[in-house]
């Protein structure tokens, strides 16, 4: 009992010793890494907003310019950090007239800088009309510096061989090429011009693609739209768009490759991805028409599109935008999908001002 005693007594004094040290390390071990406010600064989480359908992001001069549809209006956010949209000075900039070619159906607006004007080119159906006969792209410009001020001019429709919708532009060697979504017969396909002004197109049209995979017959409709162009670091020429319609929740992102040095309206030059590169998964839904942009430093490349927290959310209000850092592969092809996590933190921009 007397040996048993002691060996006990021994066992005490070590707990209690080993509890003090414990107790001492508590005190000198700094918060875990979520307490950190700088650390929580440096991260973001999507949708960057609530609402936000067909979203629109540039960078210019370290401010972001942010624009989404709208329906009735077009307004545009003004901010140096994207992942902060809800706090971010924005203003409605444009409201369509109450009757002509572009009165109606406000949807995809996107800004662009073009020899040191502001451009923006927005879908527009004509009044009295709800057929895709009568959609067409528009252009308004702005000469001042910061497009949120001053007077938007409307330049009228972009002259477009056909009916459609979504179109943007892109510089390459010195030539300004405007790409669009145009209605053939039943689908719709993505087509391309050479650009005289930013209002104009010359040359020849050519459609590039056609609705021709599985997956971009999807709610009913083979619907290619949404182009976007993407260049590499390396120079390669990529055109991103939104296949199928976008109230199905298989709504997704294809892509298509440019061959170096091929003529851009040749569509032998451009070669189709086999399968999505922007997908349903990791709890979100109906992902598609992107806009891709630099981080504030031009050191990465982004994406942002819109997409629904829930399956069977259809092509309503609800989308809301998304963004993620694209990758590159070894072979100079981007990686876009898949779509992050709702919950998952993000690193923010690089370059991104505190």
């Amino acid at each position: 009992m007397h040996a048993e005693g002691r060996s006990g007594s021994n066992i005490r004094r070590t707990a209690a010793r080993i509890a003090a040290a414990f107790a001492l390390l508590a005190l000198s071990t700094p918060p875990a890494v979520a307490r950190d406010p700088q650390a929580a600064d440096a991260t973001f989480t999507n949708p960057i907003l609530q609402s936000g359908p067909d979203p629109w992001v540039i960078a210019h001069d370290g401010i972001y310019y942010y624009t989404h549809t709208l329906g009735n209006r077009i307004a545009l956010w003004r901010t140096a950090d994207i992942t902060n949209l809800a706090d971010a000075e924005h203003r409605v900039v444009w409201t369509p007239p109450a009757s002509g070619p572009n009165a109606h159906s406000i949807w995809a607006p996107e800004l662009h800088r073009i020899d040191g004007k502001w451009y923006l080119y927005y879908s527009a159906t004509a009044a009295g009309f709800k057929d895709d006969a009568h959609r067409a792209i528009f252009v308004l410009e702005n000469d001042m510096a910061n497009p949120l001020e001053g007077e938007w001019v409307d330049r009228g429709r972009v002259n477009t061989a056909r009916a459609g919708i979504d179109g943007t532009v892109f510089e390459r060697d010195g030539t300004w090429y405007f790409a669009y979504s145009p209605y053939i017969g039943k689908v719709s396909g993505l087509a391309i011009a050479r650009m005289a002004n930013p209002w104009t197109l010359t040359g020849p049209e050519r459609v590039i693609a056609r609705p021709d995979k599985p997956w971009e017959d999807r709610g009913g409709r083979k619907i290619l739209e949404g182009p976007q162009f993407l260049e590499s670091a390396t120079g390669r020429l990529f055109m991103s768009y939104s296949a199928g319609a976008c109230w199905s929740d298989d709504y997704a992102l294809g892509l298509l490759a440019a061959k170096r040095g091929g003529d851009l309206l040749d569509p032998a030059t451009w070669t189709k991805h086999p399968q999505p590169v922007l997908r349903s998964g990791n709890g979100v839904f109906a992902t598609g028409h992107n806009g891709f942009f630099t981080s504030p430093d031009r050191r990465e490349q982004w994406i942002v599109y819109h997409a629904n927290p829930r399956a069977g959310m259809g092509c309503t209000a609800r989308r809301a935008p998304h963004m993620q850092r694209i990758e590159w592969t070894a072979a100079g092809e981007p990686r876009i999908g898949p779509p992050a996590p709702m919950t998952q933190r993000l690193r923010k921009p690089s370059g991104t001002r505190p």
